[in-house]
């Protein structure tokens, strides 16, 4: 080819480049998602609107609704959730309702036989939700100078619900668990007048006496994590993030509680703040305590309280409204069931906790013979009146339902009877008093460096992920802690026919310590027979039916702590959480008492120090830790036996 036509060639091509191009401009490939998608529900059994309702304020809240097709005079079952509206009703992409339920607080086979409205709304300040977000907001007053709280926002969204679903019949329940559960207690605070029947399930009701946050003053460390994830954001899509894979090793390393909060950049959640700023019962922590705030007015909408008996979180709430509420209830429209389950284990399959058989599904019998009863006598026109006991409560040991008059409820032909059961010389349970010439006490070292762990290590973080076992931490076998040299363990002969208890045994322990503080641990422990024939792996198990913890400071005031005096023989009384247990003829009674339980609490460092958030290193040191069992200084557990 010559060189003169090679410039027209490589023109030529350029020209034929060019006019492609021209030809297939980006316009011509559009985008292959429609700018918004129908989908096509036709063969759905259910309609789900999305509503965004107006608060008083003018805040909006984020809200599903799912209505069955067809429905006509349903009720409404209202759930409010800091826990993602669109993830509860969104457990599976299916056309019926049944397997969109299937979640943490889905009664799904109540609500899809029953033809219910569900509701799930998002609180204020959490996911879909417009405005701010506060943990456990409290009731307007001294503690919240807005004018909205839990009580309003529920009054208005039954209110926009009852006026915008012509499906309905006007009739609302609201429900949940836990700090759901917490939320259908503030809906009972002047109440809207379409709300008909409140089921708080393990609720939390009192943060520092016994539920999420502290137990008698003792802060639950593990929680740390549940604040951060709760309130690092909106979206709660920022975790909590560990450096270890046993949490011993981490909060013990970290020395407070309070600096493992700063190394994790903590202190920029107001709710971990307001802990820091408030370790005793003060002020901000009595106005919010819901037994006590319900116990101001009377009960006016049919309650069922609901308490598991191995709940890990929030073990002493029902059992607190349920006595602040009773005695008041001329209308009988409080009830309390009560079963063998961790937290929230009501909805789920009751047959098993842990190494536990119960030889009968009690989720499900709760569901169908309580709950379902419940619900249609108050939600439904003309509904059928449910014949429920005020008390439905699971015995076990026996493994039997009972139902009871009250609570503590001993039942028809039986006596309640505060009975003492004394540590003695020996490491021995007795009912008989001690006597003159007796070792006049045992002791311990209470070693802050060492502390007693409360499961078997290592030890797993808080959490319902599969592979984690912290919701049945409280039916461990508790020989790894008996066969501690810093943990006392007294027990009983074998029992000859059964012991029956129903209600709060009471730690009465006369205890001395060489430092200027102390925890108390108390355990009332059933001990099963050597062997088992039915179960072999329970030989010898030693169950807890009832422990809790009491930080010393406290003794003579909750609001005002105070330095322990060295050496001095001092009597802690503190009530344990609720049981209905029957020890069976051949297990024994064991009461195990330490001063440490870890990381589930955080470590007192046993030197009197103003705030123990901020204890330094220093701090913590050993202690000579003595349980008196001699006379006028008798250590015992009060035991609520029925005779």
């Amino acid at each position: 080819m010559s060189r003169s036509r090679l410039p027209a060639l490589l023109g030529g091509l350029l020209a034929s480049a060019s006019s492609l191009l021209a030809q297939t401009p980006a316009a011509i490939l559009p985008s292959e998602m429609p700018a918004a998608f129908q989908v096509a529900t036709d063969s759905w059994d259910y309609i789900r609107r999305e509503e965004m309702i107006p608060m008083r304020d003018g805040v909006k809240l984020h809200t599903i609704i799912l209505i069955p097709k067809g429905a006509k005079g349903a009720p409404i079952l209202l759930t409010r959730t800091p826990y993602n509206a669109a993830e509860l009703t969104g457990h599976a992409h299916s056309a019926h309702l049944g397997p969109l339920l299937q979640g943490y607080d889905n009664v799904t086979d109540l609500i899809v036989e029953g033809g219910y409205l569900r509701v799930v709304q998002d609180v204020r300040g959490k996911y879909g939700s417009e405005g701010d977000y506060v943990m456990n907001r409290p009731l307007r007053g001294p503690l919240n100078g807005t004018q909205v709280d839990h009580s309003t926002d529920t009054y208005d969204t039954i209110d926009w619900l009852v006026k915008h679903l012509p499906e309905s019949n006007g009739r609302v329940g609201i429900l949940g668990i836990s700090y759901d559960g917490f939320l259908p207690l503030m809906a009972l605070v002047n109440p809207h007048p379409a709300l008909k029947a409140a089921i708080p399930m393990n609720p939390m009701v009192d943060g520092w006496r016994g539920d999420d946050w502290f137990h008698n003053g003792a802060f639950r460390a593990q929680n740390l994590s549940y604040i951060y994830d709760q309130q690092a954001t909106r979206s709660g899509d920022l975790k909590w993030w560990t450096s270890h894979f046993d949490d011993y090793d981490m909060f013990l390393q970290a020395g407070s509680t309070g600096e493992l909060g700063r190394r994790r950049g903590a202190e920029q959640l107001g709710f971990w703040r307001k802990i820091l700023e408030h370790p005793s019962y003060d002020s901000f922590w009595q106005q919010q305590a819901m037994d006590q705030v319900l116990a101001k007015q009377p009960l006016t909408v049919p309650t069922l309280l609901v308490h598991s008996l191995y709940d890990a979180e929030d073990i002493y709430g029902a059992i607190a409204v349920w006595k602040a509420l009773k005695p008041k209830d001329s209308g009988n429209l409080l009830h309390l069931a009560m079963g063998p389950w961790n937290h929230g284990g009501e909805i789920g399959d009751g047959s098993s906790l842990g190494p536990l058989k119960f030889n009968q599904d009690t989720g499900l019998q709760f569901r169908q013979n309580v709950l379902k009863p419940f619900l249609d006598q108050h939600l439904r026109e003309q509904g059928p009146k449910a014949d429920l006991a005020p008390v439905n409560a699971f015995e076990t040991g026996t493994n039997t339902w009972r139902k009871l008059p009250g609570w503590p409820g001993a039942g028809a032909g039986t006596t309640l009877a505060a009975t003492p059961f004394y540590l003695a010389a020996g490491q021995k349970v007795t009912t008989t008093a001690p006597k003159a010439g007796d070792a006049p006490f045992d002791a311990y070292v209470s070693d802050p460096a060492k502390p007693v762990p409360f499961r078997a290590r290592p030890i797993q973080p808080v959490g319902y992920d599969k592979g984690l076992t912290w919701p049945q931490w409280l039916t461990d076998d508790q020989r790894e802690a008996s066969g501690r040299t810093d943990v006392l363990a007294y027990v009983s002969e074998p029992l000859t026919a059964p012991l029956r208890i129903s209600g709060e045994p009471v730690a009465n322990l006369v205890a001395a310590t060489s430092g200027t503080d102390s925890d108390w641990v108390v355990k009332v422990i059933d001990v099963y027979p050597d062997e088992v024939a039915s179960q072999p792996q329970m030989g010898g198990y030693q169950l807890m039916v009832s422990a809790d913890i009491f930080r010393g400071r406290y003794r003579e005031s909750m609001e005002s702590p105070k330095a322990l005096k060295p050496d001095a023989p001092l009597m802690y009384r503190f009530a344990l959480p609720t049981a209905n247990h029957v020890f069976l003829p051949g297990h024994r009674v064991m009461v195990q008492v330490q001063s440490s339980w870890f990381p589930l609490y955080d470590r007192n460092p046993q030197t009197f120090v103003p705030n123990i958030f901020f204890a330094k290193p220093a701090d913590y040191r050993p202690a000579t830790q003595r349980i008196y069992h001699a006379p006028g200084q008798a250590s015992f557990v009060e035991l609520p036996v029925v005779k």
